[in-house]
């Protein structure tokens, strides 16, 4: 599996962090060795709504290419959900297999089309931003609606990277992640239509 990671300014990165840190894990399974991932951005760098800089791998990828793609959240959506290079970038999607995000990312997923007669869920602060976007807007921690999987606030991307390790390894091996990342919480909220 291909995982792409999209970045912009303006995100949270605890809601890249937060999957990130779960979910290349996958390689630590039999059904999900060899997944590879790229950090993916319009710009080299990538500075969060705190000033925190990164360096992305992959400048402006046909994001056709990947399995998997992520659009984490952040302050940044609000503005970026109206920028024309952006969406037209993440419109490349359409395709990929599973499209996932976290937070206000639903916004985006939702710019690009993605969340046309979908339901979806967001930062539960959002919501009202979400509904011209979704069929309906869930009050959920995580949605899934066909290949789409959206999910709550910040905090809600560990739940999310480990309910995409129960999809695609088993329950076995998220009771091994949580174990490892002393996670004591088990994940709640999950609506799938």
């Amino acid at each position: 599996m291909k995982i792409g990671f999209v970045l912009f300014n303006g995100i949270t990165f605890l809601d890249f962090i937060g999957f990130y840190d779960v979910i290349y894990r996958l390689n630590n399974f039999v059904k999900t060795q060899g997944t590879t991932w790229d950090i993916c951005g319009l710009t080299e760098e990538i500075t969060d709504e705190l000033g925190f800089t990164v360096k992305v791998t992959k400048v402006k990828p046909d994001l056709s290419q990947y399995d998997l793609l992520y659009v984490p959240g952040g302050i940044g959506t609000r503005k970026l959900r109206y920028d024309k290079e952006f969406i037209e970038w993440l419109k490349q999607a359409e395709k990929v297999e599973t499209i996932v995000s976290v937070c206000t990312g639903a916004l985006l997923l939702g710019a690009a089309g993605f969340l046309e007669n979908k339901k979806a869920t967001t930062h539960p602060n959002a919501y009202d931003l979400l509904e011209p976007y979704c069929e309906e807007v869930v009050h959920a921690r995580i949605v899934k609606d066909g290949n789409v999987i959206t999910a709550g606030g910040v905090a809600t991307a560990i739940d999310l990277a480990l309910y995409m390790v129960e999809l695609y390894v088993s329950k076995e091996a998220v009771e091994v992640i949580k174990k490892h990342i002393d996670y004591p919480y088990d994940i709640q909220g999950i609506v799938e239509v």
